[in-house]
């Protein structure tokens, strides 16, 4: 066999290699892939109103950061609780639409449902998993207890819930923004036993856009 039929065959060889690697790097991505289901409990009662719409161009924000393949849910909070959106983070007109439409400011209502909120939340993540999702709850919101006690967060027993959302679906996250100081630490302080710190974000005002890029990595992408 002469050099250049050597040479013919190590090239040929070599493109092969080349070939099957980029194939094996291909499966290794689309495998490691998994697309996410994020609700979200954002809160439009009075306490929260006029914060409203920057904490909207945040939900926004992150949308458009999700993949086509992902799907959300957006609660709506206030007196009480309802899905307001469902469908692809990409459909910015309709989350608009959605958003604009349901999460104005009623001056006959009062109370934030937290807890049937969560309860609903925690309800579609279990759900979302189960067809293949990862999932996450992002609360945007100020956390105030408002109205009726029994449609308000029971923060002694949220760590059970939380835990068995986490015993159902292996990987779960959960991410809380636009709270004052106060009342994030404690939130940190009741779920990190449970989520721990990959998988609890905390986001104020100012630390906001540092959080999303957190939430991100937690649902892992």
């Amino acid at each position: 066999m002469n050099n250049t039929v050597k040479i013919i065959l190590f090239g040929l060889f070599l493109v092969l290699i080349l070939i099957l690697a980029g194939l094996g790097l291909s499966k290794v991505k689309v495998d490691d892939f998994h697309k996410a289901a994020i609700i979200f409990v954002v809160d439009s009662s009075a306490s929260n109103i006029k914060n409203l719409p920057m904490q909207t161009k945040t939900l926004k924000q992150l949308c458009s950061m999700l993949d086509p393949e992902d799907s959300i849910k957006i609660l709506r909070v206030s007196q009480d609780s309802y899905l307001i959106y469902e469908g692809s983070p990409q459909s910015t007109s309709e989350i608009r639409k959605s958003m604009e439409k349901f999460t104005k400011y009623d001056e006959k209502e009062y109370g934030t449902a937290y807890g049937i909120s969560f309860k609903k939340a925690f309800n579609h993540a279990v759900n979302m998993n189960k067809d293949g999702y990862v999932t996450g709850v992002v609360v945007i919101g100020d956390l105030e207890n408002e109205g009726d006690v029994s449609k308000q967060v029971d923060w002694k027993d949220l760590p059970n819930q939380v835990q068995d959302v986490v015993n159902k679906t292996g990987n779960f996250s959960m991410m809380f923004l636009y709270a004052s100081p106060d009342k994030l630490d404690f939130v940190k302080e009741t779920l990190s036993p449970v989520l721990g710190e990959d998988h609890l974000i905390i986001g104020t005002e100012t630390t906001a856009q540092k959080s999303l890029t957190k939430f991100l990595h937690a649902i892992g992408r």
